[in-house]
């Protein structure tokens, strides 16, 4: 069936910013569908509210908006755009529930939108736990014992008939957000309460424990003649129990028998066909050995994180298919390598032989104070790397040595290996993100493999896997101090070894590893996975198992760019942002671009981002020999974040080319000593700061800059352990507990900047001129990591003198570090006086926002400078830029209670959304809505809405103070505060009732929380980190019962003058504008 010539214009929503339970995997579906819908003539309309994506570049689509996603906003740009149709499975949960409501709302049918790809009414089917539940039995397929609750009641009665454990699965939430297994009525209670809350249908699905099962998933694809194929089988190698987001997988099944396989893609085309998608789906099954029983799980009628990790795992692009099928193509109209045409495709065999697939995910536990490290079925991750070799040993240890947690192989890993057997399988009994690092250890303390599997469910097969590789290692072991025999490293280096991991166990140079690897000719051989649905298309992985089957061209003008790796918090997807976007521009400029990078989430990763993709973990041993293979002229590492940093300066020590900024200058400003000096001689003032290595040095310190401090460990990105210090026995205690403290890596003290402005400038230099684009200020003062704060372009409060300041200072800098390419300062001002924090002479996470917001491709540029154009050919001019652009960071606390919800020097945001308009206070009050922390807006005059207001300091701050309360009360908000507070405002004249601080009798502060009698909550926590807990409590409630809160007081003053700007409706003025026409306004 051809394309549909009915429809001209598409409408795609993307997933927003990211969160935990959905990352950059949907930017690359979304990116995927915007390519293929405008290959086949389409006009596409895109509405995401997250800037640091390439998906939400004016370069993908016709009109781009970034507008909080939400019936009202993307109401107003169907109402403009008039689009014919809207294509939303490719946007996660959040570009589904969305389409649902729109639907509700009667606003599809109000413009005439079709929805494509899926049928709406199905999709509540897949999702909607009743109906699914009904739909499975009609196909004759087992589910779970269950039942369906609205209430806590019910809850109840449904545990009395199936019994404990059980799970509890919210309707319509994803990332398993809200569920959880109950052993007991007690915490099936708590679970349900929270779960009903967070459904958007008030229901919940209560089900008997499936809790060690094994968990297995189709993904399957469908088109309009009902013609399906699976594209990949997805083993956990986590039992059920562990959120499929969280657990360790591989692709192909690895131990599943080929009847068992072919019973579960019976299963899963039936279910898909009930359903109707048209385009990928994701099936997730439990099979029970014992029993023999296969269970359904749940679907996912849409792209999915397993998709993404399907169409990487296979070289079949699950989302650009998808949105070809969606069109009105068919299977069998789309080329496929092996024969002919997609419909007749089957998982595996390439050309070069069958391969494996792994997962393993990245958490970020150390982020979090008092949160335990656990694994359940609510998922934690915040990343995955994916490695692909021949074998399982192989790939296990490449994955591991992709994850960059300072670990090159499974052993040694924190202290395991020094405790008892014992203290090894207590510590397995809880699922964590060091389960397999204490397996290896455990295996090595010589537990039997069938208690291990008893403990944690993990199969003999992949324990006995493991136990080879212990057993390897214990004979390399006894040679201690000198390279391993012939026969032994030949062997180690096939099963996974890696050349840093022997130098560490051990202690021999890696060099020489390396150098007698080379004279025994064990090298990485290279081989292709073909991809399906265009025409001859691979990409590369490495092996010591396989002669090199691969061929390199003798191109010279061939150019390396190295990615970031898994995702993190503090290193996202605006570094792959750089990366995608410097190969765009290598291609333009004709080069043939290479891509290292092994983050199957990406969109560097896909297939045709780069002429040629090597899917490996970006260390010295993997890039070195794809170095030597392919002798590009030149490698990039600024874009991909602290990753090819870390390793630059041994593969310059190898004989690699690094382009752009030299590596000595990219240390000098890592190195405070030398980065202080330099500052010194050219005049630039620095907070005072010091140095020190224990607590006697660090007290000295102290007491001569005096309090508050900033303290942190040296080399660090996204301010890990960063703290603000206000007396001695604090410092003592951070002394005491910092680990990995040497001469050569000190502990950093600065005087902490109280009340300070923050700003920062990207920048782009060719060594001798600087042009920046805008300077971007903070909303937050100093204290708050510029990952976490929000921030404006263009500045709003900065004079003009400390604005030719910066960029004096700016340019002198970039000018003594000889930059060549991308850079980030970081300023503050305290009392009109303008002082360096650092620089970072790389690419950093603003630049895809001051790109967007200044319409200036900031990463492209960069990468001419670095081939050797100067700024001045570029000719860049100065711009007036008549609108605001305001970024608000998201924050995970959702996924983690019991942490204290507050705003620090060390970044905990996982992603961004921004908000523009017009005039600042309105664009600052999009953001919030954007970000999910909706303002309220002003009272109407029958209304009585309440703010509770709660200050430490408000005489320092008082013309701040008193602008929030006169504003607040000016819109008609009743105040309420707690006494100190209260008293403040009222002498000043400004009315406000008083409210029982918690502990001073009731009703108090938290009743009017939960309550939900105040819509906004104004709550600035003491400076000291022991203060007293209520603070802690009121800003827990506030996330548990969903009221708006702020924690500093320049966030507040910003909100207030956001809700003003709104005053006059509800919410929707301003408009909407598409990022294509706000450019169009640039003067």
């Amino acid at each position: 069936m051809p394309k549909r010539e009915d429809i001209k214009t598409v409408m795609i929503i993307g997933s927003g910013p990211i969160v935990i339970g959905q990352a950059c995997e949907f930017d690359y579906s979304g990116t995927q569908a915007c390519k293929a819908l405008r290959e086949q003539g389409y006009k596409i309309v895109l509405v995401n509210s997250n800037p640091a994506t390439i998906m939400t570049d004016p370069v993908m689509a016709d009109a781009t908006y970034i507008e909080p996603l939400n019936v009202e906003r993307i109401a107003q740009i169907i109402e403009k755009e008039r689009p014919d149709a809207l294509l939303p499975n490719l946007g996660g949960q959040t570009g589904l529930n969305m389409a649902c409501e729109l639907n509700k709302a009667g606003i599809l049918d109000k413009y005439g939108v079709k929805v494509i790809g899926v049928d709406l009414e199905a999709i509540e089917k897949g999702e909607d736990r009743e109906i699914f539940k009904a739909t499975m039995q009609k196909l004759g397929i087992d589910t779970p014992r269950s039942g369906i609750c609205h209430t806590v009641e019910e809850a109840e009665k449904i545990a009395e008939q199936i019994g404990f454990p059980l799970v509890v699965r919210p309707a319509f939430t994803m990332g398993g957000q809200g569920g959880g297994f109950c052993y007991n009525v007690e915490e099936l209670r708590s679970i349900v309460t929270n779960g009903l809350d967070l459904s958007m249908t008030r229901q919940c699905l209560i089900e008997e424990s499936i809790l060690g099962w094994e968990e297995l998933e189709v993904e399957v694809v469908r088109d309009s003649k009902n013609q399906m194929v699976a594209i990949c089988f997805i083993e956990n190698i986590d039992a059920v129990g562990v959120h499929t987001g969280d657990s360790f997988c591989a692709a192909p099944f690895l131990t599943i028998e080929e009847s068992l396989q072919n019973r579960l893609r019976e299963q899963a085309f039936k279910i898909v066909e009930s359903i109707g998608v048209i385009g990928g789906t994701n099936v997730q099954f439990a099979y029970n050995r014992k029993t023999d029983r296969i269970v359904i799980i749940e679907i996912n009628p849409r792209t999915s994180r397993s998709s993404a990790l399907a169409s990487k795992a296979t070289g079949f692009p699950i989302a650009l298919i998808s949105a070809k099928l969606a069109s009105g193509l068919t299977l069998d109209e789309i080329p496929y390598w092996r024969d002919g045409t997609l419909d007749k495709y089957t998982p595996g065999g390439a050309p070069d032989g069958d391969y494996v697939v792994l997962k393993f995910a990245r958490w970020a536990f150390e982020k979090f104070r008092g949160v335990e490290d656990s694994l359940g079925t609510s998922m934690k991750a915040v990343g995955e790397v994916m490695a692909i070799g021949k074998t399982f040993k192989e790939t296990f240890q490449k994955a591991i040595r992709g994850l960059e947690n300072g670990r090159a192989g499974l052993g040694f890993a924190k202290d395991f290996n020094k405790k008892s057997a014992e203290e090894l399988c207590e510590m397995l009994r809880t699922a964590s993100s060091e389960r397999y690092f204490q397996l290896y250890e455990s295996i090595r303390k010589g537990v039997s493999l069938e208690k291990l599997n008893e403990i944690t469910h993990v199969k003999v097969h992949f324990l006995q896997e493991m136990k080879e590789l212990v057993e390897l290692e214990e004979e390399m072991l006894k040679t201690m101090g000198q390279i391993p025999s012939d026969e032994l490293l030949i062997k180690a280096k096939k099963d996974g070894f890696s050349d840093k991991y022997l130098s560490k166990i051990l202690k021999v140079a890696e060099k020489d590893i390396r150098k007698k690897r080379e004279e025994l000719g064990i090298k990485e051989g290279w081989l292709a996975v073909p991809v399906s649905g265009v025409e001859n298309a691979n990409y590369y992985y490495s092996t010591y198992n396989c002669e090199d089957k691969s061929v390199a061209t003798t191109n010279p003008k061939k150019i390396m760019v190295l990615g970031g790796g898994p995702n993190r918090i503090g290193q996202g997807i605006e570094f792959d942002y750089c990366c995608c976007h410097a190969a765009m521009q290598l291609k333009e400029m004709g080069y043939e671009t290479i891509i290292v990078n092994c983050n199957p989430e990406t969109v560097s990763t896909d297939y045709d981002t780069s002429d040629k993709l090597y899917f490996e973990p970006v260390t010295t041993e993997d890039v070195l020999q794809i170095y030597e293979k392919e002798k590009p002229m030149g490698v990039i590492v600024q874009f991909g974040g602290q990753t090819p940093l870390n390793i630059a300066r041994e593969l310059q020590e190898n004989g690699v080319n690094v382009l752009g900024t030299s590596i000595d200058s990219i240390d000098a400003a890592e190195d405070r000593d030398i980065f202080r000096h330099m500052m010194e001689k050219l005049e630039i003032p620095m907070p005072e700061s010091g140095m020190a290595i224990d607590f006697e040095e660090a007290k000295a310190c102290a007491d001569k800059i005096g309090y508050p401090i900033m303290i942190r460990p040296s080399f660090v990105l996204g301010g890990r352990g960063m703290e603000v210090i206000y007396d001695e026995p604090t410092l003592k205690e951070y002394v005491a507990k910092a680990v990995g403290v040497t001469p050569d890596r000190p502990l950093l003290i600065d005087r902490f900047l109280k009340n300070a402005l923050e700003c920062e400038s990207d920048a782009l230099s060719d060594g001798k001129e600087v042009y920046i684009p805008s300077v971007m200020e903070h909303v937050e003062l100093a204290g708050v990591h510029s990952g976490d704060s929000a921030c404006v372009i263009p500045p709003v409060s900065i004079s003009k003198e400390n604005l030719d300041t910066i960029k004096e200072y700016t340019r002198k800098i970039a000018e003594n570090l000889k930059v060549c390419g991308l850079m980030n300062m970081q300023y503050a001002i305290e009392d009109g006086k303008v002082y360096v924090i650092e620089a970072n002479p790389r690419a950093s996470r603003t630049v895809p926002l001051v790109s967007k917001v200044c319409n200036t491709q900031m990463a492209r540029l960069a990468t001419r400078l670095m081939l050797g154009e100067s700024l001045e050919n570029l000719g860049l001019k100065d711009k007036v830029i008549p609108y605001y652009g305001s970024k608000e960071a998201v924050l995970p606390w959702a996924r983690f209670p019991g942490v204290d919800p507050i705003l620090g020097p060390e970044m905990r945001s996982t992603g961004e959304v921004l908000g523009m308009a017009e005039d600042f206070a309105l664009s600052f009050y999009k953001c919030q809505e954007a970000a999910g922390a909706d303002l309220p807006h002003a009272p109407t005059a029958w209304e009585n809405k309440k703010v509770l207001i709660s200050l430490s300091d408000k005489e320092n701050e008082k013309d701040t103070v008193l602008f929030i309360g006169k504003t607040l009360q000016k819109l008609g908000f009743t105040l309420l505060a707690t006494d100190g507070t209260a008293d403040f405002y009222n002498a000043n004249g400004i009315k406000c009732d008083v409210v029982n601080k918690i502990g001073a009798g009731r009703p108090d502060v938290l009743d009017s929380i939960m309550n939900k009698e105040v819509c906004l909550v104004i709550n600035t926590p003491k400076a000291k980190r022991n203060y007293a807990e209520d603070r802690k409590t009121i800003r827990k409630a506030c996330l548990k019962y969903k009221v708006a809160y702020i924690t500093t007081l320049a966030g507040a003053k910003a909100a207030v003058q956001g809700i003003a700007s709104v005053k006059n409706g509800n919410g929707g003025e301003g408009g909407v504008k598409s990022l294509q026409d706000y450019h169009a306004m640039i003067k």
